[in-house]
């Protein structure tokens, strides 16, 4: 444990993942930014307000407060693009979702320091998703590793129109059972908001790397558009991004939630 990666252990077949809630930059690399606000734009606000109740499911809760500024433990460390053709940022972003540069002239991280990040903060993280699945493997047949995110609405640069409440990605029905996705997916569908698997977003490395229902390992990604719990600006500036946690307006998406998560530990108690 570490100052950084908090790591909430459950004894159910379910590890909820919260690797982009993170907002702390070392001042090192902090002096180095065009702007502290710009740096933290893109952060998945508020994910452990929404999922504070899945503790009380037994689920294992795993999340990094380091910002993915510094380090995106979503990404392929190899640099393989997870969407290829299709806009994105690296495992060391050197931009904003927007396209504005994160760093000022010269002041990006070179291999080594990229390098230097990968062992600090990337390895550890994953070494948590890996050391608690296989702590849950030795009492269940079957483990949900459910990867939640948070995203806007709108960011032209990344995706056209306005995307859908609730995007479920599960690598093209690769990383789960289709069994589960589905009962996710008609969860969501209920809750009246607009809801998609498998668009826009996929699932991202944590989902594909860990995902392998063949060994009884089933992941999901779940990125939920901020306008589903947040009063959402339609101009994101200094002064009202991000919006406060506002429990009475995020009820209705974390009812949701919790129901998927719910369906997540059916799944994985069901007998074989």
């Amino acid at each position: 444990m570490s100052d950084w990666l908090s790591i909430t252990r459950g004894e159910a077949p379910l590890i909820v993942s919260i690797p982009h809630a993170g907002t702390q930059i070392p001042e090192a690399i902090e002096g180095r930014l065009e702007s502290s606000w710009l740096a933290r734009v893109d952060t998945d606000w508020h994910m452990p307000q929404l999922y504070a109740f899945a503790a009380g499911l037994g689920a294992t809760v795993i999340e990094t407060a380091i910002s993915r500024t510094v380090i995106d433990v979503n990404r392929d460390p190899s640099g393989a693009p997870l969407y290829p053709g299709q806009a994105t940022t690296g495992l060391c972003p050197l931009t904003t979702f927007d396209g504005k540069p994160l760093y000022r002239s010269g002041a990006a991280p070179d291999a080594e320091e990229i390098e230097e990040r990968r062992g600090r903060f990337f390895l550890p993280y994953h070494a948590a998703i890996a050391g608690e699945i296989a702590r849950l493997k030795r009492t269940h047949d079957t483990v949900v590793l459910y990867d939640a995110h948070a995203i806007r609405s709108h960011v032209p640069a990344l995706f056209e129109g306005e995307l859908p409440v609730f995007n479920i990605g599960t690598n093209g029905g690769r990383s789960c059972a289709q069994e589960l996705s589905a009962a996710a997916q008609a969860i969501c569908i209920g809750s009246g908001e607009p809801t998609v698997a498998n668009g826009r977003f996929k699932g991202g490395y944590i989902t594909r790397l860990y995902g392998r229902p063949d060994n009884g390992v089933h992941a999901l990604q779940m990125e939920l558009a901020f306008r589903g719990f947040l009063k959402e600006p339609v101009v994101l500036r200094d002064y009202n991004w991000p919006p406060v946690f506002d429990p009475a307006l995020a009820a209705k998406a974390q009812a949701t939630l919790k129901r998927v998560l719910g369906a997540c530990l059916t799944f994985a108690e069901e007998p074989s």
